[in-house]
């Protein structure tokens, strides 16, 4: 069961949104003038996005998922999970959660937790509210050696790679950046929770709504929109 990005309900505009929304589509169009179908802007910011999700569905599509659910094998989805992430050109996830994560799934029990929380966040059934609750829950639970598991890249990247026509992924010191430059009120708290994930659904549907001339087609676009607006990567 998922959930469409056009379903999420919009906050009225707030003050002074819309000339900060005029601004940061000029920052990405000074960049990208052909906007999501430049050239550079597909092979700086889209294509690995995309490269990742087409082997994320060759590795643990939704079929193949079940079906190693079914024989248990919990082992091996973590380990197709991590190196789908691992194998991205640029890595989405800083080393020390790379390093968390391998050591949270070593045990059994630790790939256990993973593999049925992932696949009941991915494709469980119920309000998406409550899946992604769920998921945070069971992130923190994993085994824990010297580095935190629980962190928002960890728990967004795999929602992002499986799903990007649903889900966002979210580096907060970016994200926060560019909701600012933005104006919009992102409400961020540093704990993985429904609400900033909420905000986050949020913010995407009103930067597709703001460039929907553009033709954004899923979250990685919106992803590396606002990724552009907040990442040292791009100051002008």
């Amino acid at each position: 069961m998922q959930i469409a990005l056009s379903n999420i309900e919009l906050r009225p505009p707030q003050h002074g949104s819309s000339r900060r929304a005029s601004a940061a589509r000029r920052k990405f169009l000074r960049f990208f003038p052909g906007g999501f179908r430049d050239e550079t802007y597909v092979d700086w910011e889209r294509s690995y996005k995309w490269d990742t999700h087409q082997r994320w569905q060759e590795a643990l599509g939704p079929e193949e998922f079940r079906r190693l659910l079914r024989a248990r094998e919990f082992s091996e989805i973590a380990a197709r999970a991590v190196r789908v992430e691992q194998r991205s050109r640029h890595s989405m996830i800083f080393s020390f959660e790379k390093m968390a994560l391998r050591d949270a799934v070593k045990t059994a029990e630790g790939a256990r937790a993973f593999a049925d929380g992932l696949y009941e966040f991915l494709h469980g059934r119920g309000r998406i509210e409550r899946r992604f609750e769920r998921w945070v829950e069971a992130v923190a639970e994993l085994p824990k050696r010297q580095a935190r598991v629980l962190t928002w890249p960890l728990v967004t990247v795999f929602g992002f790679i499986a799903q990007p026509e649903t889900h966002m992924f979210l580096k907060p010191t970016v994200t926060r950046a560019a909701a600012q430059a933005y104006g919009f009120d992102f409400r961020y708290r540093s704990r993985p929770n429904w609400e900033t994930y909420a905000s986050l659904l949020q913010f995407a549907a009103t930067v597709r709504r703001d460039v929907r001339d553009l033709r954004p087609r899923d979250m990685v676009d919106l992803q590396s929109f606002i990724w552009v607006q907040g990442s040292d990567e791009y100051e002008e």
